[in-house]
């Protein structure tokens, strides 16, 4: 019997993303044009609640079950000196966040936001903490030194991105309305911006910066090691998931994963900051569509964290020059998200307060 591969199951999932709801979302527009106040002056905040509304076919929008997906792994880049920090504070940090104790952790317990922890590829088996329990969808233990060879086999670029899909899908099923995308990965800003100057065509030194905080000499050799790799592989690219199996991450892989589950599912997904949003990019280069389900929350301090926002056509709502990842930047978000809902579900209309509403010119 034939049996399908994993990459055509994947793109079998890709088939099934449909557009957005017209009519939900005008009936959003609708009710934000009746909310007493002057039109569009929440800016970016109300497309988004008409976007939420177009993804989940009501306009009776509801954010309040969400959750953080955090995909974690190591790079085997890094044995290029490209971090300040060694390999072992990923399964470090890891640990903590299954504890609560790391920045998001604290941040989400403040927002309302569920975290889940992904061991999709860390460098040694980790222990789990009962506050966020570690979800282990371990593919490796880490990947490859994209200098001397593919960082994974495309196979198993593949096997990860299916593993984000299908958070997503399950997710889903347990009544999450919207989810954030998070990391933790040491090397994965080096990653990162090889995966981008490869799908956007442009110069790694455009692409790149100082991650968690490179000197001027190890931001040129950062630069250096990724030109270097560009050159070597480009041509063997033919989609995606080659330039991920090639010199990305698989917590980069995961969360393109996330980006692509998020449109088969209709779940607005969050980007968060430039490791984020190269996976989003991934996802969209995937599946254009996708983009649709894509919010963006922050625009990152890295170099290209703007220019893929750009690229990808959406606009952020907070410019706060944050770049610590985990998802920190897309938590600190559902906040502002929930004061706009709060407008758009609870306050008077021009009709309620009797007085003549604004008028479109």
């Amino acid at each position: 019997m034939y049996e399908k591969t994993a990459g055509e199951c994947l793109y079998g999932l890709l088939s099934r993303i449909s557009p957005l709801s017209s009519e939900a979302m005008e009936l959003a527009a609708l009710t934000w044009s009746h909310v007493a106040k002057p039109l569009f002056s929440l800016g970016i905040l109300e497309e988004d609640v008409i976007k939420i509304a177009g993804i989940s076919s009501s306009p009776s929008v509801d954010i309040g079950k969400r959750a953080l997906i955090i995909m974690c792994g190591d790079n085997g880049i890094v044995e290029e000196g490209v971090t300040q920090t060694g390999q072992e504070v990923t399964a470090v940090v890891t640990e903590n966040m299954t504890d609560g104790n790391s920045s998001v952790c604290l941040m989400a317990e403040r927002a309302g936001v569920d975290v889940f922890p992904v061991d999709i590829g860390v460098c040694r088996d980790l222990r789990s903490g009962t506050r966020n329990p570690l979800i282990r969808k371990k593919l490796a233990y880490g990947t490859k030194n994209f200098r001397k060879e593919p960082a994974m086999s495309r196979e198993t670029a593949v096997s990860a991105i299916a593993a984000g899909l299908c958070m997503a899908g399950e997710l889903k099923e347990k009544g999450y309305r919207l989810i954030a995308t998070g990391e933790m990965g040491i090397g994965n800003t080096t990653t990162s911006s090889a995966v981008a100057a490869m799908l956007l065509g442009r110069d790694p030194a455009e692409m790149t910066g100082r991650g968690a905080g490179l000197s001027d000499e190890g931001l040129r050799k950062k630069v250096s090691v990724i030109r270097e790799a560009v050159k070597r592989y480009e041509a063997q690219c033919r989609d995606a998931i080659d330039v991920i199996a090639c010199v990305g991450g698989l917590d980069l892989a995961g969360l393109t994963g996330v980006f692509l589950g998020g449109a088969v599912y209709r779940i607005p997904v969050l980007i968060d900051g430039f490791i984020s949003g190269t996976a989003a990019l991934a996802a969209a280069k995937l599946a254009p569509s996708a983009c649709d389900y894509m919010l963006a929350t922050h625009v990152s301090a890295e170099p290209a964290g703007k220019m893929i926002l750009e690229e990808l056509g959406l606009k952020p709502f907070v410019a706060a020059g944050m770049c610590l990842g985990e998802g920190t930047g897309a938590v600190a978000s559902i906040p502002l998200l929930d004061m706009a809902l709060e407008v758009y579900t609870k306050m008077s209309t021009f009709q309620d307060i009797r007085i003549e509403e604004y008028k479109q010119w």
